[in-house]
């Protein structure tokens, strides 16, 4: 299993950090060993003093496929989810700043947070999905799917020319606005439209 992230896919959070726009989807990834286990709390890396919370719709691919064509990518996936791309934001800059890759401040361990699945086919529209994080029952992020740059169909034809999708592997599909520090003891639930998707401790 692969995790594959998107990064800059909302146009609020893009401005929110002073990024230029891309012309094209930002893609990185994240290892198995990023994955945070079911029922864990997520530990701050004693690496980093800012780590920030960014929640995300998931996608889980179901079969095997390269250079997949936008109008057969639906066929790929049948689950929704969502999850949260823990980012060291120090360490980031810091990186980016040397022009460096992003790998140590995105993919050390407990890094990917991946919450529960929704059937595609209880979803009446993938692109226009509502969901938010709430952190200490307060709403810190909130957004719909509608204001994606790239969409999902769109976003799992284009990583396909990259890297072959096989059945497991999950994809990230980005951010929006309102992404912000954790501090020890913060309580994180992740929530699309009225279902709660995950519940974490921050250590």
């Amino acid at each position: 299993m692969k995790l594959i992230c998107i990064g800059r896919n909302y146009a609020a959070h893009i401005a929110e950090l002073e990024n230029d726009k891309p012309s094209d989807p930002v893609i990185f990834l994240k290892p198995d060993t990023a994955v945070l286990p079911k029922n864990r709390p997520f530990f701050i890396p004693d690496f980093s003093n800012d780590v920030h919370h960014e929640v995300e719709i998931l996608v889980k691919i179901n079969r095997v496929g390269k250079y997949i064509d936008k109008k057969f990518a639906h066929k790929y996936y049948e689950e929704i989810g969502l999850g949260i791309d823990f980012t060291a934001r120090d360490l980031q800059n810091q990186l980016k700043t040397k022009g460096l890759p992003w790998e140590k401040a995105k993919a050390f361990d407990g890094a990917a947070v991946i919450g529960d699945w929704i059937a595609v086919n209880t979803i009446k529209n993938v692109d226009n999905i509502n969901f938010s994080l709430q952190k200490n029952d307060i709403v810190v992020q909130q957004s719909n799917t509608s204001l994606m740059l790239w969409k999902i169909d769109e976003l799992i034809a284009y990583v396909s020319k990259y890297f072959t999708l096989k059945i497991g592997d999950i994809i990230f599909t980005g951010t929006p606005s309102g992404v912000g520090k954790v501090e020890v003891n913060d309580k994180l639930k992740g929530f699309i439209e009225q279902n709660e998707m995950f519940s974490i401790t921050v250590k």
